[in-house]
């Protein structure tokens, strides 16, 4: 079926000459060999013992964060290049203290493990990670007021992320908040101005770099300035 698309796809582009039927064909091929690999990639039978105990007990649990952060090393090492990982679950709004601890029973050690195992292979010098969510949660409590059922609210004013790899001078803070925890006081980095440095990591100038949209040049950050944070890089 695959070939007879492409055969009918390249007629047509004889017929034409519209350079989009090429661009279509090549991304229809790339898609059936990304598609035809997975079997392999997912297949983690063969990681040894040592690898699959660092990432946690729910690495062998399909859909799991734990096995997910195995599959983004494992994509990472086939020239991946770019992976998404998601973890939901965050909106403690009550039952933060139980919640919480499940997180980051979750989280941790799984994340602790692809770090890990990127360095040992050599991979995390040219691999940037991000962590980060859309919006903090406040410093104080919201709802009632006993030691297992307060919450917090969302809060954009402040909140932290962290990035490793790929440039990063790893064992440091940057930015500091007031004593409340509610403003930025010291070193703001607004989202535009991680996704310039994310950029920047990258080899991508964001100034330079811009995408038509709607008839206006636009940048990746937005129309505002945004600045490379660049204290943060070793």
């Amino acid at each position: 079926m695959l070939d007879s698309l492409a055969e009918l796809n390249r007629k047509h582009q004889a017929e034409i000459g519209d350079p989009e039927i090429a661009t279509t064909i090549a991304q229809q091929e790339m898609a059936f060999r990304m598609q035809s690999s997975v079997p392999e990639l997912t297949d983690i039978s063969k990681e040894p013992e040592s690898v699959l105990k660092m990432y946690g007990p729910e690495v062998t649990k399909t859909g799991s964060y734990a096995r997910n952060c195995l599959l983004a090393r494992r994509m990472i090492e086939r020239d991946v290049r770019f992976v998404q990982l998601f973890h939901r679950g965050w909106d403690h709004h009550s039952r933060l203290p139980d919640n919480m601890r499940g997180q980051c029973r979750d989280v941790d050690q799984p994340t602790a493990a692809l770090l890990s195992d990127l360095k040992s292979r050599g991979l995390l010098d040219d691999t940037l990670v991000v962590f980060v969510g859309e919006f903090g949660r406040t410093v104080f409590g919201q709802g009632g007021i006993s030691r297992t059922v307060y919450g917090r609210d969302h809060h954009p004013r402040c909140f932290s992320g962290w990035l490793a790899g790929g440039g990063i001078q790893g064992g440091q803070h940057y930015g500091k908040t007031d004593d409340f925890s509610y403003n930025v006081a010291e070193n703001p980095v607004h989202v535009r101005d991680l996704h310039a440095t994310m950029l920047h990591l990258l080899g991508i100038d964001h100034e330079k770099l811009t995408v038509k949209f709607q008839g206006l040049d636009q940048r990746l950050t937005g129309v505002e300035p945004a600045k490379v944070v660049k204290a943060i890089m070793s």
